[in-house]
């Protein structure tokens, strides 16, 4: 009689070695050409500046654009577990995924009327 659990550990083994033999194996094998623009921090291709651009504050619509995104994908993740028992739950199953739709779209519609696609 084996343990139903060895797979799972057997996996994450294999997992750690592949995850640790590609930080190594780019340690080794890499290149090793150090200058003083891969030193800087990444700033997207832009120097580095103390402050914002302009001194002003940082705009917020990026922030709330991938809020957006992280939204939908929670709600895909919710949604495919009640499409695959959607016949086992009936009316309440339903009644439970409108609810949950509603829920989701407020913040989307709050966001689109207070312009948050608008990249202008």
């Amino acid at each position: 009689m084996t343990n139903p659990y060895i797979p799972i550990l057997v996996l994450m083994g294999v997992a750690a070695v592949l995850a640790l033999g590609g930080v190594a194996a780019s340690a080794i094998i890499g290149p090793k050409r150090y200058n003083r623009a891969k030193l800087e921090a990444y700033e997207c291709g832009i120097d580095p500046t103390p402050g914002a651009v302009g001194g002003g504050r940082f705009p917020v619509k990026y922030y709330l654009v991938a809020m957006t995104f992280i939204i939908f994908d929670i709600e895909v993740v919710f949604m495919y577990p009640w499409a695959v028992a959607f016949g086992e739950l009936a009316l309440f199953g339903v009644v439970a995924m409108v609810t949950f739709i509603v829920l989701i779209t407020v913040p989307f519609v709050y966001e689109w009327r207070r312009g948050g696609f608008e990249w202008d």
